[in-house]
């Protein structure tokens, strides 16, 4: 009798990978597509963000989304700098990102000096593979 082969290791993995569900499969399907989806209230049109079962505002379960343009601006931010997680090896900055359509997101700021990132800098969203079958939206500065 010949012994089970064994099953090759997983590919190690560098950052955290969200936690997709029944209500943030519609973001993390269009970040696949290259959307930015926020999700809105299909009764009283309020955008939701972070996904939600329900409606903050009126409580309804409809609810649906919008894409963004992916054009904001920089709300407030903060740079790491020790200790760093892997897979960062330098100080990086995270952002919350006020989007065009007034709703907030936070995410990693890319291709801005430290030093030059200031409330109100305009940024644009990226859809950027950071690590194989991981695509997350991050935000540069906005194409002139």
């Amino acid at each position: 009798m010949s012994a089970a082969p064994t099953p090759a290791p997983a590919p190690a993995r560098q950052r955290v990978w969200p936690a997709i569900s029944t209500d943030t499969r519609f973001f993390w399907d269009g970040v696949a597509e290259g959307e930015l989806r926020v999700q809105q209230c299909n009764e009283c049109a309020t955008l939701i963000h972070p996904p939600s079962p329900a409606c903050g505002a009126c409580t309804s379960l409809d609810l649906g989304y919008q894409v963004a343009s992916g054009e904001g601006t920089v709300y407030s931010w903060v740079v790491f700098r020790h200790p760093l997680a892997p897979p960062f090896t330098e100080p990086y900055a995270v952002a919350v990102i006020e989007l065009d359509t007034g709703t907030r997101l936070v995410s990693q700021l890319l291709d801005i000096p430290l030093d030059e990132i200031e409330i109100g800098l305009p940024v644009s969203v990226r859809f950027v593979e950071v690590e194989p079958g991981l695509t997350l939206p991050l935000f540069g500065p906005r194409a002139a």
